[in-house]
């Protein structure tokens, strides 16, 4: 009987786990970000994170220890040369998870795996708020209850901002609500950043996604994002209608 085991087999054999998990692994520390199923990123999360740990004493002993687990050099030169050296600080805790939604056909729960230390979004943004909460006035018990409000009114500014700079992709024909969600876990958030992209970029973040996406074509994605953002819409619609009556 299984009782009082967790360990997720995902449905694999021990030897095709492993050399799953090691080839994930090996993507996650040269990508720095891998999307995938959300029970497969736990895994891997408790196969790669004592690697990382690992990295931070470089010696030919560590080295080899973890290219046992690896089994490749490239990953191994990335993992002690350029991530080792950025999370030499952090006690743990070097990878983030955050759910995309389902995948169209089974439904699986997908996410976007990625280093903490390598999302240069989310790290700007914390220094911004640290300096903005370092550079305030020393708050006291008597002006406790008139910080309060303007503190908590603050947030709710910034993210009235942020919510009106992002633009809604899916109406760019073809683009629907999943994948606008994959284009915004990747940092593609405005019509301006997915005109700059080319197709064969956008085909690629679709694919690595790994969702049901083989049968969208984002040939003309670049050029209608570029008339979104001119504010073209009336041509926009006039194409969009023409895109539809081919199809």
């Amino acid at each position: 009987m299984r009782h009082g085991k967790k360990f997720n087999h995902l449905g694999r054999k021990k030897g095709h786990r492993e050399a799953m998990l090691k080839n994930m692994a090996s993507s996650l520390l040269t990508h720095k970000r891998i999307f995938t199923t959300t029970a497969k990123a736990k895994a891997l999360r408790v196969y790669v994170e004592p690697l990382i740990t690992k990295s931070k004493d470089n010696t030919t002993h560590s080295r080899r220890t973890v290219f046992s687990y690896l089994q490749s050099k490239d990953a191994v030169n990335e993992l002690f040369t350029i991530i080792a050296p950025k999370v030499a600080d952090r006690p743990g805790g070097y990878t983030r998870i955050l759910k995309t939604g389902n995948r169209l056909g089974d439904n699986a729960d997908m996410c976007m795996m990625e280093l903490v230390d390598f999302n240069e979004a989310m790290l700007e943004a914390k220094e911004s708020s640290k300096k903005s909460k370092s550079g305030g006035k020393k708050r006291t018990r008597r002006g406790k209850k008139t910080d309060a409000p303007a503190a908590a009114a603050t947030p709710k500014k910034e993210t009235a901002k942020e919510e009106a700079s992002a633009d809604d992709l899916t109406k760019v024909e073809g683009i629907g609500p999943k994948m606008a969600g994959v284009f915004n876990a990747a940092g593609i958030n405005t019509f301006a950043e997915l005109a700059a992209k080319t197709a064969e970029e956008l085909k690629a973040i679709l694919d690595a996604a790994e969702g049901n996406f083989a049968a969208h074509d984002p040939g003309t994605w670049p050029e209608q994002a570029k008339m979104a953002a001119d504010g073209k819409w009336d041509e926009l619609k006039k194409w969009q209608d023409e895109l539809d009556g081919g199809k």
